[in-house]
């Protein structure tokens, strides 16, 4: 017979006072980062100097807003900078603001491209979202901007 009593786990109604039950438990401090998540820049080291930098982003999650089942996918993030570079743990904390978020796979990545730009204002950027299958469909999207000066 178990020595381990699952009873000693079970609170007792007085531990379970309509006060502790309204409080909700405090945030992860990771959880507050993400929460907190924006694009932080710092300027280029290199202006003028044409040169690409890519992210990979393996652990991109989001919920499906028709049927609230995850979705994964690794992004590729693609960019040449202008005047200012993105700070590589505040885009993960970023990306991984949306793994709560109901957004659509092409939603979620014209809004990052969107996000970036406006962060970033690189020369070029392409950011693509793999999507792992799911009921047989493999989803690939793919969105570019480049910058008016940056246009031949």
């Amino acid at each position: 017979m178990s020595q381990f009593s699952t009873e000693s786990m079970i609170p007792s109604e007085s531990e379970l006072s309509s006060e502790s039950l309204s409080q909700a438990p405090e945030a992860k401090y990771g959880e507050r980062l993400i929460e907190s998540g924006q694009l932080i820049t710092f300027p280029n080291p290199r202006i003028g100097r044409r040169y690409e930098v890519q992210i990979i982003l393996p652990e991109f999650t989001c919920k499906c807003p028709f049927s609230g089942y995850p979705d994964f996918a690794t992004i590729y993030l693609t960019y040449v900078p202008n005047q200012k570079v993105v700070e590589l743990k505040a885009i993960k904390l970023y990306i991984n603001s949306y793994r709560d978020r109901y957004i659509s796979h092409e939603e979620s990545i014209n809004q990052i491209l969107d996000d970036f730009v406006a962060a970033c204002d690189p020369l070029e950027v392409k950011i693509k979202g793999d999507y792992n299958p799911r009921g047989n469909v493999h989803t690939v999207i793919e969105v570019e901007h480049h910058h008016p000066s940056a246009q031949a």
